[in-house]
Parts: structure tokens; sequence; C-alpha cells
């Protein structure tokens, strides 16, 4: 074998390590609009630029995407909500003269250009500026080397020369052909409320997971067909971790979410029903239960023990974070019981007699 120059030796290494490398998030446009795309042996997760939502995360080889929703709204507009979107600085609908002065529902985070200000193999950031709330929004996305897992940290900052009161709720949606009659919808959530219920007591009659009532009438929120109703519901959890997930075993999937509830204290289920069929189901946790403006939230700070909303200062930051999850279910699968995280593994308890474990590595 002959003996290479340390200056070839050296371009050779170097050309050996571009072509074992993986590839940095890649920036591309994913049905004509701006996206990051992360991908793994695993899954692929893509992210919309405009607007900055999680529109894609699906398992290797053209796997089922639960996260199906196009939102409210134009379907033109470059900046729009869609999928699993962030709501900052409100959950719900600003007052009527806030929305005369051009606040969107739900806050702007989701109506404005968000840039990819670095990447490498698997992970991303980038950020966004809301010009009327006066916040900068810095979000972190790892996408796991091996496993359908991601883990999101979001970094709000105020602006402002003043402090000020906000919320943040992660909208994550699901859609057909994933959300259909068959689909579960699970969590460990506890006491609630139902946002029909009229002010200023909403919380009356208090509801517990995963029963709401509808004249009087129990519904079972873990599965939705043709009725909607209670369209709307909030729910606290007891304990430090929270979580929430979606199953549809006919189709071998299911979605989980996961976050501490320090971050998090609510999860909100939303329920939409077009041409009696289910259309889009809202698992969305957040730092608030109450769909209100902030008015009214500063009348009603706290639902069981939990705050309705949260303080910045100025100049100050808070950060929060989740992780996010796919995994392969029998056709049999009953639901979630129980979720535990231990040794770099989630494991999942499915509920009733059978009571088996998947495990995500």
């Amino acid at each position: 074998m002959p003996i290479m120059k340390s200056s070839a030796r050296r371009a050779h290494f170097a050309a050996a390590l571009i072509l074992t490398v993986a590839p940095a998030a890649a920036e591309v446009l994913v049905n004509g609009r701006p996206s990051v795309r992360l991908e793994n042996p695993a899954a692929t997760l893509v992210i919309d630029l405009g607007g900055g939502s999680i529109v894609d995360f699906h398992l290797a080889g053209g796997g089922l995407n639960p996260l199906r929703w196009l939102g409210p709204g134009d379907e033109s507009l470059a900046n729009r909500p869609m999928a699993h979107f962030l709501c900052l600085d409100r959950w719900g609908q600003p007052s009527d003269a806030e929305l005369r002065n051009g606040m969107p529902f739900h806050g702007e985070a989701a109506r404005v250009a968000w840039k990819q200000i670095s990447s490498t193999p698997g992970e991303t950031a980038m950020t966004a500026l809301l010009p009327m709330a006066g916040l900068e929004i810095k979000r972190e996305v790892r996408l796991s080397p091996t496993s359908a897992t991601f883990t999101v940290s979001e970094t709000v900052t105020n602006r402002n020369r003043l402090g000020r009161i906000y919320n943040m709720v992660q909208h994550a949606t699901i859609g057909p052909p994933f959300l259909d009659e068959t689909t579960v919808v699970d969590s460990n959530a506890q006491q609630g409320l139902m946002q029909s219920s009229p002010l200023p007591d909403p919380e009356k009659p208090a509801i517990r997971w995963p029963q709401a009532l509808k004249e009087g009438k129990p519904v079972d929120l873990r599965h939705l067909t043709t009725d909607p109703d209670p369209n709307v519901t909030s729910f606290v959890f007891d304990g430090a971790d929270g979580w929430v997930t979606a199953t549809n075993a006919a189709k071998g999937l299911l979605i989980g979410y996961l976050f501490k509830t320090a971050d998090y204290p609510w999860l909100n289920i939303w329920r939409h029903v077009q041409g009696d069929h289910p259309f889009a189901r809202g698992l969305e946790f957040g730092t608030t239960g109450l769909h209100q403006p902030f008015e009214i939230l500063t009348r009603k700070p706290f639902l069981f023990g939990k705050p309705t909303f949260t303080y910045l200062d100025a100049g100050a930051s808070a950060t929060r974070s989740y992780r996010a999850f796919l995994l392969h279910v029998p056709s049999d699968f009953a639901g979630v019981e129980s979720i535990a995280v231990n040794g770099g593994a989630i494991t999942v308890r499915e509920r009733g007699a059978k009571r088996r474990e998947l495990i995500v590595r």
C-alpha cells in the first residue's frame, strides 16, 4: 500500500468526514412553503416557517402524519396557524379594542414569519418577533438520532420596557385520516371545567377527565364521533408530569406529548366535527385553561388552584419545554393507562385487562 503524504491524508479524511456526517436540519420548500425538515432513520419532522407550525411528524417509510389541520382563515396567507402551532401571547380571543387594533385570535406567534438561526444534524433553532405583544420567541428543536421522538425548548423574552401578563399554549391538533371515529385520546389530567359554562364561575359544575357533561348527561371525551359538544374543555394535573396521547389502533399509531406541569399546568381539549365526521381534535397544553381576554382572566386569576395567566417582567425571559413521540401499537390496543420516562426510555402502559407495555427507547 502506498504511503500518503500528510496533506493528502488530511484531504482524504475530510472527504470521508463529509460523506459520513448526517446533514444539518434542511431548510426546504414543502407544498411551496419555506420549512425546516429534520430526519433520522425512524422519523421525519417538518416545521413551517410561515407561522412556526409543526406540520408533519411521521414514522420513516412514508408513515401516517397525525398533525394534519390547516387551521382557520385564508389558506393563501404566508403566515398562518396549522397543525401544531403556538398560541402566544394569548389563548383565545382578544378584547374588542385589541381586535380593532389588529391582534389576532390566539395571538401573533402563528401569524408572523419565523427564521431559522442555526442548524446542526438533527437540531434546529429558530426565532420570531411578535411586534404588537412586544415578545420574542426562540425555539430549539432536537430530533432523536435513532427514535421517533423530538424535544422542544422555547424561550419567551419580554422586549417591552414594562412587565406584562401573557399566556402560552401548545395548540397540537390532530386530523384525518389519523383522526376518525375510532381514535382515542388519553391523559393523566384530573379536575376540569367546560368553556361553555357561564362566567363568573365556569368551574361550576366541575368535571373530571375524561368525563364532561351535556344537558346533565355524561360525555366521554376520549372519543369523538358526530357530536362535538362540549366543544372545549380544560383540565389541570396532579403531580409534576403531564401527558396526553391520541391512538388510532386500526392504523397502528400513537402520538404522545410529555411535559412538566410547572411549565404547562393545563390541558385544553377542543373537538370539531365536519360533515358528521371527526375533523379536528386539539390536544392543547399550556399556561391557561380559561378561554377569555386578559381583562376577564384578571378577575379570575386562579381555577382549581392553578393560574389562568403568567407574568414576565421587562427584559425577562421564561423557558418551557416538552417532548413528543410516535409509537407503533397493536390493532387491538385499548388506549393509554400511564406513561413513565426512565433511563432514556418512554414506557407506555395500556389500559384495560391486557396492560401491555410498549417502549420507545
